[in-house]
Protein backbone atom coordinates (compact mmCIF):
# COMPACT_ATOMS: atom_id res chain seq x y z
CA UNK A 1 0.00 0.00 0.00
CA UNK A 2 1.71 3.46 -0.97
CA UNK A 3 1.58 6.47 0.81
CA UNK A 4 0.91 9.72 -1.02
CA UNK A 5 2.81 12.37 0.83
CA UNK A 6 1.22 16.13 0.46
CA UNK A 7 2.95 18.50 -1.85
CA UNK A 8 5.56 20.89 0.18
CA UNK A 9 4.22 24.70 0.55
CA UNK A 10 6.03 27.63 1.16
CA UNK A 11 5.15 29.14 4.78
CA UNK A 12 6.84 32.63 5.92
CA UNK A 13 7.30 31.77 9.48
CA UNK A 14 9.20 28.67 8.63
CA UNK A 15 11.19 30.66 6.13
CA UNK A 16 12.06 33.60 8.30
CA UNK A 17 13.28 30.79 10.87
CA UNK A 18 15.62 29.09 8.71
CA UNK A 19 17.03 32.17 7.69
CA UNK A 20 17.76 34.06 11.23
CA UNK A 21 19.41 30.06 11.75
CA UNK A 22 21.88 30.26 9.10
CA UNK A 23 22.92 33.76 9.61
CA UNK A 24 23.30 33.69 13.64
CA UNK A 25 21.43 37.04 12.93
CA UNK A 26 17.50 37.71 14.12
CA UNK A 27 16.76 41.38 12.65
CA UNK A 28 15.70 42.28 9.34
CA UNK A 29 14.99 45.65 9.41
CA UNK A 30 12.10 47.31 7.83
CA UNK A 31 9.99 44.28 7.09
CA UNK A 32 7.74 46.21 4.63
CA UNK A 33 8.58 43.34 1.94
CA UNK A 34 6.56 40.45 4.27
CA UNK A 35 3.37 41.97 1.92
CA UNK A 36 4.71 41.07 -1.42
CA UNK A 37 6.60 37.66 0.55
CA UNK A 38 2.89 36.65 0.95
CA UNK A 39 1.48 37.63 -2.24
CA UNK A 40 4.34 35.27 -4.01
CA UNK A 41 3.55 32.15 -1.45
CA UNK A 42 -0.01 31.73 -1.71
CA UNK A 43 0.47 32.02 -5.50
CA UNK A 44 3.35 29.79 -5.67
CA UNK A 45 1.53 27.24 -3.79
CA UNK A 46 -1.55 27.43 -5.60
CA UNK A 47 -0.29 27.71 -9.19
CA UNK A 48 3.59 27.11 -8.98
CA UNK A 49 3.37 23.42 -9.90
CA UNK A 50 6.77 23.15 -8.33
CA UNK A 51 8.54 19.58 -8.74
CA UNK A 52 10.65 18.41 -5.46
CA UNK A 53 13.71 19.70 -6.78
CA UNK A 54 11.82 23.10 -7.65
CA UNK A 55 10.49 23.66 -4.21
CA UNK A 56 13.92 22.89 -3.03
CA UNK A 57 16.05 25.44 -5.56
CA UNK A 58 13.18 28.19 -4.61
CA UNK A 59 13.14 27.62 -1.25
CA UNK A 60 16.98 28.40 -1.60
CA UNK A 61 16.48 31.33 -3.68
CA UNK A 62 14.22 32.46 -0.69
CA UNK A 63 16.58 31.81 2.00
CA UNK A 64 19.56 33.42 0.51
CA UNK A 65 17.84 36.85 -0.27
CA UNK A 66 16.32 36.55 3.28
CA UNK A 67 20.03 36.03 4.72
CA UNK A 68 21.84 38.31 2.58
CA UNK A 69 19.47 41.20 4.14
CA UNK A 70 20.07 39.54 7.75
CA UNK A 71 23.82 40.64 6.78
CA UNK A 72 23.28 43.57 5.59
CA UNK A 73 21.17 45.04 8.87
CA UNK A 74 23.95 43.74 11.21
CA UNK A 75 26.63 45.20 8.58
CA UNK A 76 25.00 48.70 9.18
CA UNK A 77 24.90 48.42 12.69
CA UNK A 78 28.36 47.89 12.83
CA UNK A 79 29.30 50.14 10.22
CA UNK A 80 27.16 52.83 9.88
CA UNK A 81 29.21 54.72 7.13
CA UNK A 82 27.89 52.52 5.00
CA UNK A 83 25.03 54.90 4.17
CA UNK A 84 27.59 57.58 3.70
CA UNK A 85 28.41 55.99 0.50
CA UNK A 86 28.20 58.43 -2.71
CA UNK A 87 26.18 55.98 -5.35
CA UNK A 88 25.82 57.83 -8.65
CA UNK A 89 23.48 55.53 -10.88
CA UNK A 90 24.20 57.51 -14.27
CA UNK A 91 22.18 55.11 -16.97
CA UNK A 92 19.80 52.43 -16.58
CA UNK A 93 18.80 50.33 -19.52
CA UNK A 94 15.31 49.08 -20.27
CA UNK A 95 13.63 47.89 -22.88
CA UNK A 96 11.87 44.84 -23.89
CA UNK A 97 14.01 41.44 -23.05
CA UNK A 98 15.90 39.83 -25.95
CA UNK A 99 16.91 43.64 -27.51
CA UNK A 100 20.71 42.88 -27.02
CA UNK A 101 20.51 44.83 -23.41
CA UNK A 102 22.80 42.34 -21.83
CA UNK A 103 25.51 42.68 -23.87
CA UNK A 104 24.89 46.33 -24.55
CA UNK A 105 24.92 47.18 -20.43
CA UNK A 106 28.39 44.43 -20.33
CA UNK A 107 29.80 46.89 -22.78
CA UNK A 108 28.83 50.02 -20.95
CA UNK A 109 29.63 48.35 -17.61
CA UNK A 110 33.74 48.23 -19.40
CA UNK A 111 34.38 51.31 -19.92
CA UNK A 112 36.93 53.32 -17.68
CA UNK A 113 34.87 54.89 -14.79
CA UNK A 114 31.61 52.74 -15.61
CA UNK A 115 30.88 49.62 -12.98
CA UNK A 116 27.44 47.88 -12.62
CA UNK A 117 26.37 44.63 -10.30
CA UNK A 118 28.27 41.76 -10.75
CA UNK A 119 26.18 38.22 -10.96
CA UNK A 120 27.55 36.93 -8.14
CA UNK A 121 26.93 40.08 -6.14
CA UNK A 122 23.30 40.19 -7.44
CA UNK A 123 23.18 36.60 -5.99
CA UNK A 124 24.15 37.12 -2.62
CA UNK A 125 24.99 40.87 -1.82
CA UNK A 126 26.18 40.73 1.40
CA UNK A 127 29.87 38.39 1.44
CA UNK A 128 29.40 34.96 3.25
CA UNK A 129 31.68 33.46 5.76
CA UNK A 130 34.92 32.27 3.92
CA UNK A 131 34.50 35.61 1.92
CA UNK A 132 37.59 38.09 2.67
CA UNK A 133 38.05 41.97 1.71
CA UNK A 134 38.57 42.19 -2.20
CA UNK A 135 38.63 38.34 -2.27
CA UNK A 136 34.52 37.02 -2.61
CA UNK A 137 35.92 33.41 -2.84
CA UNK A 138 32.27 32.04 -1.23
CA UNK A 139 30.46 33.62 -2.86
CA UNK A 140 32.26 32.73 -6.49
CA UNK A 141 31.57 29.30 -5.51
CA UNK A 142 28.05 29.77 -4.48
CA UNK A 143 27.52 31.35 -8.58
CA UNK A 144 30.00 28.85 -9.89
CA UNK A 145 27.76 25.77 -8.54
CA UNK A 146 24.39 27.10 -9.26
CA UNK A 147 25.04 27.80 -13.05
CA UNK A 148 26.93 24.44 -13.31
CA UNK A 149 23.58 22.96 -11.69
CA UNK A 150 21.22 25.92 -14.11
CA UNK A 151 23.25 24.05 -16.82
CA UNK A 152 22.84 20.78 -16.15
CA UNK A 153 19.17 21.10 -15.78
CA UNK A 154 18.06 23.59 -19.02
CA UNK A 155 21.21 23.25 -21.20
CA UNK A 156 19.53 25.56 -23.75
CA UNK A 157 19.94 28.20 -21.12
CA UNK A 158 23.65 28.50 -22.63
CA UNK A 159 22.38 29.79 -25.86
CA UNK A 160 20.01 32.31 -24.77
CA UNK A 161 21.55 34.20 -22.14
CA UNK A 162 25.29 34.24 -21.17
CA UNK A 163 26.40 33.18 -17.23
CA UNK A 164 29.70 34.15 -15.72
CA UNK A 165 29.56 35.25 -11.90
CA UNK A 166 31.84 38.05 -12.54
CA UNK A 167 29.65 39.67 -15.78
CA UNK A 168 27.16 42.53 -14.91
CA UNK A 169 23.79 41.57 -14.65
CA UNK A 170 20.70 42.41 -13.64
CA UNK A 171 19.63 44.29 -10.32
CA UNK A 172 16.32 42.75 -10.33
CA UNK A 173 18.01 39.37 -9.21
CA UNK A 174 18.25 41.14 -5.41
CA UNK A 175 15.32 43.03 -5.91
CA UNK A 176 13.57 39.48 -6.70
CA UNK A 177 14.92 38.67 -3.64
CA UNK A 178 12.74 40.88 -1.87
CA UNK A 179 9.60 39.73 -3.93
CA UNK A 180 8.47 43.21 -5.97
CA UNK A 181 9.68 42.23 -9.11
CA UNK A 182 8.94 40.05 -12.59
CA UNK A 183 12.29 37.79 -11.75
CA UNK A 184 9.63 36.48 -8.91
CA UNK A 185 7.31 35.20 -11.71
CA UNK A 186 10.38 34.34 -14.16
CA UNK A 187 11.38 31.70 -12.20
CA UNK A 188 7.75 30.73 -10.59
CA UNK A 189 4.95 30.39 -12.86
CA UNK A 190 2.65 32.55 -10.91
CA UNK A 191 0.12 34.16 -13.10
CA UNK A 192 -2.15 35.62 -10.04
CA UNK A 193 1.23 37.05 -8.57
CA UNK A 194 1.94 38.76 -11.86
CA UNK A 195 -1.03 40.36 -11.62
CA UNK A 196 -0.79 41.52 -8.23
CA UNK A 197 2.58 43.01 -8.46
CA UNK A 198 0.67 45.68 -11.37
CA UNK A 199 -0.92 47.17 -9.00
CA UNK A 200 1.82 47.20 -6.44
CA UNK A 201 3.96 50.44 -5.15
CA UNK A 202 7.63 49.54 -5.44
CA UNK A 203 8.89 52.60 -4.06
CA UNK A 204 10.05 51.14 -0.87
CA UNK A 205 12.14 48.18 -3.03
CA UNK A 206 13.70 50.59 -4.95
CA UNK A 207 14.71 52.46 -1.72
CA UNK A 208 15.98 49.78 -0.65
CA UNK A 209 18.24 48.86 -3.67
CA UNK A 210 20.11 52.40 -2.97
CA UNK A 211 20.90 51.20 0.19
CA UNK A 212 22.45 47.88 -1.17
CA UNK A 213 24.30 49.69 -4.04
CA UNK A 214 25.91 51.65 -1.37
CA UNK A 215 26.42 48.65 0.20
CA UNK A 216 28.11 47.31 -2.44
CA UNK A 217 30.39 50.13 -3.06
CA UNK A 218 31.50 49.61 0.53
CA UNK A 219 32.75 46.09 0.23
CA UNK A 220 34.80 47.41 -3.05
CA UNK A 221 36.10 50.61 -2.49
CA UNK A 222 37.51 50.84 -6.24
CA UNK A 223 33.98 51.64 -6.86
CA UNK A 224 34.04 54.93 -5.32
CA UNK A 225 33.79 57.85 -7.96
CA UNK A 226 32.65 55.35 -10.43
CA UNK A 227 29.25 55.78 -12.38
CA UNK A 228 26.81 52.87 -11.85
CA UNK A 229 24.85 51.27 -14.96
CA UNK A 230 21.92 49.50 -14.12
CA UNK A 231 19.82 47.02 -16.51
CA UNK A 232 16.36 44.96 -16.76
CA UNK A 233 13.84 44.53 -19.14
CA UNK A 234 11.76 43.79 -15.82
CA UNK A 235 11.56 47.53 -15.44
CA UNK A 236 9.65 48.27 -18.70
CA UNK A 237 5.96 47.94 -16.70
CA UNK A 238 7.35 49.95 -13.74
CA UNK A 239 9.53 52.62 -15.47
CA UNK A 240 7.72 55.34 -13.55
CA UNK A 241 8.77 53.69 -10.55
CA UNK A 242 12.40 53.25 -11.52
CA UNK A 243 12.91 57.32 -12.92
CA UNK A 244 11.87 58.44 -9.47
CA UNK A 245 13.88 56.36 -7.80
CA UNK A 246 16.82 57.54 -9.93
CA UNK A 247 15.85 61.11 -11.10
CA UNK A 248 19.52 61.57 -12.58
CA UNK A 249 19.67 58.93 -14.50
CA UNK A 250 19.18 58.11 -18.16
CA UNK A 251 17.11 56.16 -19.17
CA UNK A 252 18.70 53.58 -22.16
CA UNK A 253 15.65 51.93 -24.29
CA UNK A 254 17.00 49.14 -26.39
CA UNK A 255 14.81 47.86 -29.43
CA UNK A 256 14.20 44.96 -31.58
CA UNK A 257 11.65 43.65 -33.38
CA UNK A 258 8.75 41.90 -31.09
CA UNK A 259 8.34 39.36 -33.79
CA UNK A 260 11.64 38.56 -32.92
CA UNK A 261 11.87 39.66 -29.34
CA UNK A 262 8.03 37.32 -27.91
CA UNK A 263 9.44 34.00 -29.06
CA UNK A 264 13.00 34.58 -27.85
CA UNK A 265 11.92 35.69 -24.45
CA UNK A 266 9.26 32.83 -23.83
CA UNK A 267 12.19 30.52 -25.35
CA UNK A 268 13.92 31.59 -22.40
CA UNK A 269 11.38 31.50 -19.91
CA UNK A 270 10.12 27.76 -20.82
CA UNK A 271 14.29 27.05 -20.14
CA UNK A 272 13.70 28.90 -16.70
CA UNK A 273 10.86 27.23 -15.69
CA UNK A 274 12.11 24.01 -16.47
CA UNK A 275 14.66 24.35 -13.64
CA UNK A 276 11.70 24.22 -11.58
CA UNK A 277 8.21 23.12 -12.89
CA UNK A 278 6.42 21.33 -15.17
CA UNK A 279 4.52 23.45 -17.87
CA UNK A 280 3.40 23.29 -21.76
CA UNK A 281 5.36 25.77 -24.09
CA UNK A 282 2.04 26.32 -24.39
CA UNK A 283 0.59 27.43 -21.48
CA UNK A 284 3.89 29.29 -21.65
CA UNK A 285 3.22 31.53 -24.24
CA UNK A 286 -0.49 32.01 -23.80
CA UNK A 287 0.64 34.06 -20.10
CA UNK A 288 4.04 35.82 -21.46
CA UNK A 289 2.81 37.09 -24.72
CA UNK A 290 0.22 39.15 -23.07
CA UNK A 291 2.17 39.72 -20.52
CA UNK A 292 5.10 41.31 -22.43
CA UNK A 293 2.34 43.59 -24.54
CA UNK A 294 0.60 44.53 -21.29
CA UNK A 295 4.31 45.78 -20.89
CA UNK A 296 4.53 47.81 -23.33
CA UNK A 297 1.45 49.45 -23.35
CA UNK A 298 2.25 50.60 -19.40
CA UNK A 299 6.01 51.62 -20.56
CA UNK A 300 4.17 53.60 -23.57
CA UNK A 301 2.07 55.38 -21.18
CA UNK A 302 4.84 56.00 -18.34
CA UNK A 303 7.32 57.68 -20.99
CA UNK A 304 4.42 59.89 -22.04
CA UNK A 305 4.85 61.31 -18.67
CA UNK A 306 8.27 61.22 -17.61
CA UNK A 307 9.24 62.75 -20.70
CA UNK A 308 11.33 62.64 -24.12
CA UNK A 309 13.96 64.33 -22.59
CA UNK A 310 14.88 61.01 -20.19
CA UNK A 311 15.71 58.56 -22.70
CA UNK A 312 17.78 57.60 -25.43
CA UNK A 313 16.77 55.21 -27.87
CA UNK A 314 19.40 52.33 -29.41
CA UNK A 315 18.21 49.72 -32.07
CA UNK A 316 19.31 46.25 -31.69
CA UNK A 317 20.10 46.63 -35.17
CA UNK A 318 22.86 49.42 -34.96
CA UNK A 319 23.93 47.59 -31.85
CA UNK A 320 24.71 44.47 -34.09
CA UNK A 321 26.10 46.96 -36.93
CA UNK A 322 28.73 49.63 -34.77
CA UNK A 323 28.38 48.43 -31.18
CA UNK A 324 31.28 50.78 -29.98
CA UNK A 325 29.47 53.49 -31.25
CA UNK A 326 26.07 53.37 -29.76
CA UNK A 327 28.18 52.69 -26.66
CA UNK A 328 29.55 55.76 -27.37
CA UNK A 329 26.68 57.78 -27.47
CA UNK A 330 25.25 57.06 -24.40
CA UNK A 331 28.96 57.16 -22.34
CA UNK A 332 28.77 60.45 -24.17
CA UNK A 333 25.42 61.63 -23.26
CA UNK A 334 25.96 60.83 -19.26
CA UNK A 335 29.39 62.58 -19.16
CA UNK A 336 32.23 60.18 -19.79
CA UNK A 337 34.69 61.54 -21.97
CA UNK A 338 35.68 59.25 -24.74
CA UNK A 339 39.46 58.92 -25.34
CA UNK A 340 41.69 55.99 -26.75
CA UNK A 341 41.26 54.65 -23.10
CA UNK A 342 37.53 54.17 -23.47
CA UNK A 343 37.67 52.67 -26.90
CA UNK A 344 40.71 50.76 -26.66
CA UNK A 345 38.47 49.33 -23.14
CA UNK A 346 35.52 48.69 -25.96
CA UNK A 347 37.25 47.23 -28.57
CA UNK A 348 38.97 44.57 -25.89
CA UNK A 349 35.33 43.60 -24.57
CA UNK A 350 33.61 42.97 -27.82
CA UNK A 351 36.35 40.94 -29.04
CA UNK A 352 35.73 38.73 -26.67
CA UNK A 353 32.05 38.42 -26.37
CA UNK A 354 30.54 37.95 -29.61
CA UNK A 355 27.66 35.83 -30.49
CA UNK A 356 29.40 33.56 -32.29
CA UNK A 357 31.36 32.24 -29.51
CA UNK A 358 27.62 31.01 -27.88
CA UNK A 359 25.39 27.94 -29.16
CA UNK A 360 22.87 29.67 -31.46
CA UNK A 361 19.25 30.56 -29.86
CA UNK A 362 16.47 28.16 -31.92
CA UNK A 363 13.13 29.35 -31.32
CA UNK A 364 10.14 30.22 -33.29
CA UNK A 365 6.19 31.77 -32.22
CA UNK A 366 4.69 28.25 -33.23
CA UNK A 367 6.09 25.97 -30.68
CA UNK A 368 4.72 28.19 -28.23
CA UNK A 369 0.92 28.50 -30.16
CA UNK A 370 1.32 31.88 -31.64
CA UNK A 371 1.17 33.44 -34.69
CA UNK A 372 3.00 36.64 -36.45
CA UNK A 373 -0.18 38.92 -37.21
CA UNK A 374 -1.27 38.31 -33.41
CA UNK A 375 2.25 39.85 -32.13
CA UNK A 376 2.27 42.89 -35.05
CA UNK A 377 -1.23 43.61 -33.72
CA UNK A 378 -0.74 43.76 -30.40
CA UNK A 379 2.72 45.44 -30.52
CA UNK A 380 1.16 47.91 -33.48
CA UNK A 381 1.70 51.19 -32.00
CA UNK A 382 5.59 50.62 -30.54
CA UNK A 383 6.53 49.16 -33.79
CA UNK A 384 5.41 51.95 -35.83
CA UNK A 385 7.48 54.62 -34.13
CA UNK A 386 10.79 52.18 -32.92
CA UNK A 387 11.07 49.48 -35.50
CA UNK A 388 9.60 50.22 -38.99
Amino acid sequence: MSTTHPAPVFDRATLLDAARERTGLVDFGDTWFFEPMDQYIAAANAEGKLTPAGFGGQTESILKGLASRLRMVEDIKRYPEILDESVEVAAIILGLPRTGSTIFHRLLASAPGMTAIRWYEAQNYAPLPGDEPGNPVARHGYAAAMIEGWLNLSPELASIHPLDPEAPDEEIIILGQLFITTMVEAMTFIPSFAKWLDTYDQAKGFEDLKTILKYLQWQDPARRGRKWVLKSPSHLPYTDAVANAFPEAVLVMTHRDPVEVVPSYVSMEAALYKLNSEHSDRDVGAFWFPRLAGWMKRFEEARARIGEDRFIDIDYREVAREPLKQAERVLAHIGVPLDDKIEAALAEFMAGNKREQRPMHDYSLERFGLNEDAVREAFASYRARFIV
